[in-house]
């Protein structure tokens, strides 16, 4: 009931964000329901759950409360984002180096503005990561529920002749987490040997300029050494794969 309450606050936040859109009662209604249908409920069962929590007011104040902290929460750490990037001044990202990862990142309607791209040259890798296994991290909010995957990440390794894809759909608000290590295990392809991370190739691309996509942007954007936290989403082992450049072959774990 909280979760569903949740994407229910932040669809009315939508709807009132982008009334263009949703400028008739039955483009409202057909909205709440389809959040309602992505829960498994009906309009009847949501109201009825109402009429249960009518009951035990003090059991709705909780959820409530809780539900509007975490949506709280989450606007001023965007807030907070959005304030240093405008105190940093950073400009035309084309002047910056191609190992920049941004710590905040705004999609806009525009072409121009639907993403990120960076590349760790060898250097980059023995400078930022120390230790045998890192992580690529960030936090995603703004998708409006029901919100189909056109937002795509993929994270290249590059290690001698062999490559690894860690792909990533973007689809929740939440926080994606991609684990991988800086030497590759002898195991990891029959008779490849251990070798060493050479290059890293980032990017986070929207497909296209949908003004449902205006509001969405990322938060605490960071590549590095490995901090243990069960609160973040770990690419599934299944979506890996693996290329063997001198068999010219691809694998998937």
């Amino acid at each position: 009931m909280e979760r569903l309450l949740y994407d229910v606050y932040l669809a009315e936040a939508t709807m009132e964000n982008e009334y263009h859109r949703f400028n008739s009662p039955e483009k409202k209604e057909a909205y709440i329901n389809r959040v309602f249908a992505l829960h498994g409920v009906s309009q009847a069962q949501w109201d009825t759950s109402l009429s249960w929590y009518s009951d035990r007011i003090d059991l709705y104040l909780k959820m409530n409360d809780s539900v509007k902290v975490r949506l709280d929460r989450a606007r001023k750490e965007v807030d907070g984002e959005i304030g240093r990037l405008a105190a940093r001044k950073v400009s035309d990202p084309r002047t910056l180096s191609p190992s920049y990862i941004p710590s905040y990142y705004s999609f806009s309607g525009s072409a121009a503005e639907r993403g990120f791209r960076f590349h760790l040259n060898e250097y980059d890798v023995k400078e930022r990561i120390t230790d045998d296994q890192f992580t690529y991290t960030y936090s995603v909010i703004g998708i409006p529920p029901l919100f189909p995957p056109r937002i795509t990440s993929l994270l290249t390794l590059e290690y001698g002749d062999t490559s690894i894809y860690l792909p990533q759909q973007i689809t929740e608000n939440k926080t994606y987490r991609t684990i991988a290590t800086k030497y590759l295990p002898e195991d990891t392809l029959r008779n490849t040997r251990q070798d060493t991370l050479r290059h890293i190739y980032g990017y986070i691309h929207l497909l296209d300029s949908l003004n449902s996509a205006t509001h969405i942007q990322l938060y605490h954007i960071s590549l590095g050494d490995d901090v243990a936290d069960s609160t973040l989403s770990v690419v599934p082992m299944e979506e890996i794969i693996v290329q063997d450049e001198r068999s010219d072959t691809l694998q998937h774990r």
